[in-house]
């Protein structure tokens, strides 16, 4: 793989950090762009400036550049220039609450950047695999209209034909998405156009829960990560509707990096996969607070409040059958317990050299 490039969008988040250092280890050179756009969206705590840091360090090479992807001036040329033989593309507004109230920056970000990207690599390097973090949210709420039985700690799926959890034929019109879902539909059927109106290797990676010990979860983005975060801290954790009992399903951001790395192998063009941790990592918010426990050697402060989340899943996991039919050699390495685990060590350890 010597001489390989890949450009990586939104190389700061969790996804874009994890999938840079990965494919340094298999022998590309790793091109990031991250405006650290996250602490605007989210203020000090989303602040990614620690993570450029890491990636300096253990990134021989590292080239970074802080271009906005909504600036098509900036952005087309550095394209031009890097030709890389691979793109992700991670950057967004990853939250579905905080869309509401910036409309058009989340729009700009996730419709508009992801079309920039696309057409700065019809024009520079169309053969190149072009590999897109979409969100299982392009599902809107339609997942609520799955009949469910509820549990002693979780809801489930009722329904036969779900018992692996959603596939990707499931609908996407029809539903409540919340602001940061359309603009990642958006962004979602544009990648797969490309793919099939100009024959360019894409792919959309509807993503679930995506975690990891690298991941600085706020209160609306980053589940797991901030209810470690809590536990470790002491912090109260507010749980609402469902009664704690929705259910998500989480995937180690290796196991991701892992994935994309097999469909830079064997690229296809306009596909669509729903990438979490399946039915095996799939966890309720009850059920995550044990673990957290568990892992953080403290009880976990919490407070119910009666009002669910404007477009959230009472239940969703990925069915996976797709992914390992196409891509056999790939598989869900990282146990959910292990995460936690991890999660809990990182967040305790940022906590004792006071970097949080």
């Amino acid at each position: 793989m010597g001489g390989r490039k890949v450009l990586v969008t939104g190389s700061c988040g969790l996804i874009g950090s994890e999938v840079a250092v990965f494919f340094a280890r298999q022998g590309f050179a790793v091109t990031g762009i991250d405006s650290n756009h996250r602490a605007v969206f989210f203020g000090p705590e989303g602040d990614t400036s620690w993570v450029l840091e890491r990636l300096e360090r253990e990134i021989r090479g590292y080239r970074h550049a802080s271009i906005d992807i909504r600036d098509r001036d900036a952005l087309l040329p550095f394209v031009a220039e890097v030709r890389p033989d691979l793109i992700i593309h991670a950057a967004a507004q990853p939250s579905h609450d905080r869309a509401a109230a910036i409309p058009f920056l989340d729009f700009e970000v996730n419709a508009l950047g992801t079309l920039h990207m696309l057409e700065a690599a019809r024009q520079y390097c169309p053969e190149s695999p072009f590999i897109h973090m979409s969100t299982n949210k392009v599902y809107g709420d339609r997942p609520n209209t799955i009949a469910l039985k509820e549990l002693e700690t979780r809801w489930d799926y009722n329904d036969d034909a779900y018992s692996e959890g959603i596939a990707e034929d499931f609908p996407i019109d029809q539903s409540k998405h919340s602001l940061f879902g359309a603009s990642k539909v958006a962004g979602d059927v544009m990648v797969q156009e490309y793919g099939r109106y100009f024959n360019m290797p894409t792919c959309c990676l509807r993503g679930g829960c995506l975690t990891g010990p690298n991941h600085s979860g706020v209160e609306l983005h980053g589940f797991l990560s901030y209810l470690v975060k809590c536990c470790a801290e002491g912090r109260e954790y507010r749980v609402y509707g469902y009664k704690g009992k929705q259910v998500r399903d989480n995937i180690h951001s290796e196991d991701v990096a892992r994935f994309m790395y097999e469909f830079w192998k064997a690229p296809r063009a306009a596909e669509v996969y729903n990438l979490g941790g399946g039915k095996q990592n799939a966890c309720s918010v009850l059920e995550a607070f044990a673990l957290a426990e568990e892992a953080c050697g403290k009880k976990m402060q919490w407070r119910y409040v009666e009002e669910n989340r404007i477009g959230d899943h009472i239940c969703y996991y990925s069915d996976l059958r797709k992914m390992r039919r196409h891509y056999p050699d790939w598989e869900v390495r990282r146990p959910l317990n292990g995460i936690v685990e991890e999660i809990a060590g990182s967040w305790m350890e940022r906590l004792r050299t006071r970097t949080v």
